[in-house]
């Protein structure tokens, strides 16, 4: 394998968190990161950091298509010519019970989250095989693998990318193309207000069931600042992870990155459901007293 500064990047949702500091992090490494954003602002601010980047629309066919033809006039004019990795890190989060999610609110969840980064990796997957090795690094969530109340579309989202991450792995078996998950649980970014935001965009609270339960949802993530858990860690702790998948010689399949991803993902392995529930509803219940 080539030298660590020669291996080429692709990452989506640089904007901010996990995948801002992702991006800085392997570029200071001596990666050639190709960082992406939704909106062309976070380019320029991207770029201002020293970044090479470029916009990428998730839910557009189109940008995705233009973002890749940038990716292979940036590789082609790269030493190595390749495109070593691929973070699949951008994502949203639609707050809001399932029976107050209308097909479309649900389909947009899944476009973004899901769907944007089937046709992405898509596109990559040729350019892997050709050079016969790459890494594709899909950053999923402990509601990958638990559920939480008022978290239904992207419940649904983080679960589906677990089950058609773990079907990539198996149908690349053999191809030096090695696919991981992260699942980072609670990590200081920006998802809180994006959240806040999707919420007020697409719920009807006087019209839920859910009216008394939202109005305590609303104060919680009217709350922009950084959750001061003791179980929220920095961006950090994915960027050792994603670099582990992208170094070892055998990458894991998945990376706990929080101690809650690392307690439930144990916990669903040993209890019965309707205890999980149980302690899940606990959970759930706690956050909005």
């Amino acid at each position: 394998m080539r030298g660590k500064q020669m291996k080429t990047v692709l990452i989506t949702g640089c904007s901010s968190g996990i995948g801002q500091h992702v991006a800085l992090g392997l570029q200071q490494r001596g990666y050639n990161v190709l960082a992406t954003a939704r909106k062309q602002a976070d380019v320029e601010v991207l770029q201002q950091q020293g970044l090479n980047a470029a916009q990428l629309d998730l839910d557009s066919s189109e940008s995705i298509q233009q973002a890749m033809a940038w990716v292979k006039r940036e590789i082609e004019h790269a030493s190595a010519g390749e495109l070593y990795g691929l973070f699949n890190n951008g994502a949203y989060g639609q707050p809001g019970a399932i029976e107050d999610l209308s097909r479309n609110v649900l389909r947009q969840q899944l476009e973004t989250n899901l769907l944007g980064w089937h046709e992405l990796t898509c596109a990559v997957l040729p350019l892997m095989r050709h050079q016969g090795y790459g890494r594709i690094i899909q950053n999923s969530s402990v509601l990958g693998l638990i559920t939480l109340r008022f978290r239904g579309a992207y419940n649904t989202s983080k679960f589906a990318l677990e089950g058609y991450t773990d079907t990539l792995r198996q149908e690349l078996d053999g191809t030096g193309i090695y696919v991981s998950l992260i699942e980072p649980g609670p990590v200081t970014s920006k998802f809180r207000v994006n959240a806040f935001k999707a919420f007020q965009d697409n719920i009807d609270i006087k019209a839920s069931p859910f009216r008394s339960t939202y109005e305590k949802v609303e104060a919680r993530l009217a709350n922009d600042q950084d959750s001061d858990d003791i179980f929220t860690l920095g961006p950090e702790s994915v960027l050792k992870k994603v670099l582990h998948a992208l170094e070892s010689k055998r990458p894991k399949p998945r990376y706990y990155v929080t101690f809650p991803t690392y307690l439930f993902g144990y916990l669903r392995r040993i209890l019965p459901t309707r205890l999980l529930d149980l302690i899940l509803l606990k959970v759930s219940r706690s956050e909005h007293k």
